[in-house]
């Protein structure tokens, strides 16, 4: 679709702290809001009415069923009915499914149009605390268009832990990949800091440390870890490790990881990319910049055998 033919390398824009993000509608109504995705998350966008919809029985309710795309066999998640908003039968037909790639999950989002992508820089992109009053809040961010239009960033691993939710990490697995590991002794009585703004995501690497008796600190953003450990001076070194996202208001992964491997008192703290964007310019980016490992956050059961084999 044209609107995400000018897309530039995820990798020209990562070390500017920026992002594209596709920015799209999921109705009609001229006062409905705006959304936005990381335009590296998606695949394409194609008209529903070209599309024979599968229902599946008895399944979650946000699951309409699946597509057929180039022999793909795609759920399709009902995005609006996720957000409150009903779609008439008429609308159905004039909507658009936004095609995501997740961690290598493919998946079909329900949207009304989309819009055009915009490029932001991460400090531009702000998670207001209200967002954050209940777990079960769906809006992770937001940013502004150029007219004023505010512009909503979605928790999609949310919709994804909820309705699919065998595409998610396996947190029970967690403790069984530790038997026969031995924990390093620092590993054992430090602190592990994480970097990561999607409370799903949060809820699962707090389970995977408690699981295995360690401890861990998390922060909301990359900008709040970096000036935490900057106001630890030479204690810095007692770290045992780094995990960091790579999408984040504020501060992004790799502007961490840039920022840790070029100051002296942290260079040496080993740093995990913990990413639902597990492209390969992702992950040799990550590496160039002197990350000391990539998971993708469908098997971040693994992170923590991988914190000790880079340790």
């Amino acid at each position: 679709m044209s609107v995400l033919d000018n897309v530039d390398a995820a990798t020209n824009l990562a070390k500017n702290n920026e992002l594209q993000l596709l920015v799209f509608r999921i109705s009609e109504n001229e006062d409905s809001s705006y959304y936005a995705i990381n335009v590296f998350k998606t695949r394409e966008v194609v008209e529903s009415k070209n599309h024979f919809l599968t229902q599946i029985p008895s399944a979650h309710p946000l699951l309409e069923g699946t597509i057929m795309l180039r022999g793909l066999q795609i759920p399709l998640l009902n995005l609006p009915l996720w957000l409150g908003t009903h779609l008439t039968r008429e609308e159905i037909q004039r909507s658009n499914i936004l095609i995501c790639d997740f961690n290598g999950v493919i998946i079909g989002l329900r949207i009304m149009s989309a819009y055009r992508v915009i490029k932001k820089n991460w400090n531009e992109m702000h998670a207001p605390d209200s967002y954050r009053l209940k777990e079960d809040g769906v809006v992770m961010n937001d940013t502004r268009l150029e007219d004023g239009s505010l512009c909503l960033i979605l928790d999609y691993e949310k919709l994804l832990a909820d309705v699919i939710p065998q595409a998610m990490v396996d947190v029970q697995a967690a403790a069984h990949d530790l038997d026969g590991l031995e924990i390093p002794e620092k590993l054992k009585k430090g602190t592990v800091l994480i970097a990561e703004d999607s409370k799903t995501a949060q809820t699962h690497l707090m389970q995977i440390f408690r699981n295995a008796n360690l401890d861990m600190k998390i922060f909301d953003n990359g900008k709040k870890l970096v000036d935490y450990i900057e106001s630890l001076g030479e204690k810095a070194d007692e770290i045992p490790a780094v995990i960091t996202d790579i999408e984040m208001p504020e501060m992004s992964g790799f502007t961490v990881i840039q920022k840790l491997k070029a100051n002296p008192l942290t260079k040496n703290i080993p740093i995990i990319v913990n990413s639902s964007m597990t492209g390969n310019n992702n992950k040799r980016e990550a590496e160039v910049l002197g990350a000391d490992g990539f998971i993708d956050k469908t098997k971040s059961h693994n992170v923590i055998p991988l914190i000790i084999s880079v340790m």
